[in-house]
């Protein structure tokens, strides 16, 4: 019998490829998007969704969507606090992801971040960047259920070896939510300004929001830049692959193999010392660098040229959330010894 773990990379790859068949097959806009979404969908360890569970994600998918659409108007008239909505929503988001363990979180994350700067640079681009998310969601759910009906794991399969999940902390996940929040939203705020050149940052920007969710400030720079850097030679790898005999079927066996290859080392099926949220930005990064190097080529400008910009972005993007987390860590710290000083508040005359 087939083991779980390979059930999971297979998965990945038969989704990326069609989602990736879908999206750049019919020309959807932002095709790369659709990708991102089946990946983030099929990236989740473990058997799939129930279907009562999958509807519930399926809707709160869809009111994240309308609620980014309804947000386009409220950040062109009254900026300032259409900005700290978002950043409400994006906090309140990450919290409630920490304290469930839901890893639809990231999902509804990017549905929610997107359709506002995709809208205020152009409304009429949001109704279609809407239909390429709802193709990612679409295509990994529909996989990932399939797949678990054609190949069911053993009833207990998915526990065993599987080390408890401790009670949630309440602090703890406020202080994540808060430290996603200064990572995310000074990228959507330049975003605003320059929509189409900072939609990809803004997608990887959320990628490291989540990523970071799991990483302290020691190892946060070789997980952040390391998978960033992982994912724009994964990128280029694909693109030489491409560039011999560029046609869709060869691309959508480029996405294969490089969701295999990644999908190996994120499920565990090879042994890497890096976490399975280092392969898994590896990969989402390596889609956002692929898609808008494809439009290039498409529109005649230079595809290196426009790589080179875009991977200094995300390294930039990168160091970023790095020092963010530094900072905020080296902070708390020095925040401790003080709270740990106070008397209790009953002891306040």
């Amino acid at each position: 019998m087939m083991h779980a773990r390979d059930k999971g990379v297979l998965r990945l790859s038969i989704g990326l490829g069609l989602a990736g068949a879908l999206a750049y097959g019919f020309a959807l806009p932002i095709p790369f998007v659709s990708c991102v979404l089946a990946v983030i969908v099929l990236s989740k360890p473990g058997p799939p969704l129930p279907l009562i569970k999958g509807l519930i994600v399926a809707l709160l998918f869809a009111g994240f969507v309308l609620a980014g659409v309804l947000m386009v108007p409220v950040l062109e008239h009254y900026a300032f606090a259409g900005i700290l909505i978002t950043a409400l929503v994006v906090f309140g988001l990450i919290q409630v992801g920490q304290l469930s363990g839901s890893p639809a979180t990231m999902l509804l994350l990017i549905s929610f971040v997107l359709i506002p700067v995709a809208g205020v640079a152009d409304q009429a681009l949001v109704s279609l960047l809407s239909v390429s998310l709802a193709v990612g969601f679409a295509v990994g759910t529909l996989v990932s259920i399939v797949s678990g009906h054609l190949f069911p794991d053993p009833v207990d399969a998915s526990q065993a070896g599987k080390p408890q999940r401790p009670p949630p902390d309440r602090g703890h996940a406020r202080w994540i939510a808060l430290r996603t929040v200064a990572i995310v939203m000074p990228v959507f705020v330049l975003a605003l300004s320059n929509p189409s050149a900072y939609t990809a940052a803004v997608m990887k920007t959320v990628a490291l929001g989540q990523q970071a969710s799991e990483l302290d400030a020691r190892s946060a720079g070789r997980e952040l830049i390391g998978s960033t850097l992982m994912g724009a030679f994964v990128a280029g790898a694909v693109w030489c692959g491409l560039s011999l005999w560029p046609t869709l079927w060869m691309l959508v066996l480029w996405l294969m193999a490089a969701a295999l290859w990644t999908g190996a080392a994120m499920f565990r099926t090879r042994k890497t010392r890096s976490r399975p949220s280092f392969w898994s930005n590896a990969l989402v990064t390596a889609l956002i660098l692929l898609g808008p190097a494809i439009e290039d080529s498409a529109s005649g400008k230079s595809v290196l040229l426009g790589a080179a910009m875009r991977t200094s972005l995300f390294i930039g993007v990168a160091l970023y959330a790095w020092a963010v987390i530094w900072l905020l860590e080296r902070w708390r710290g020095s925040r401790k010894p003080v709270l740990a000083a106070l008397p209790p508040e009953g002891d306040i005359a």
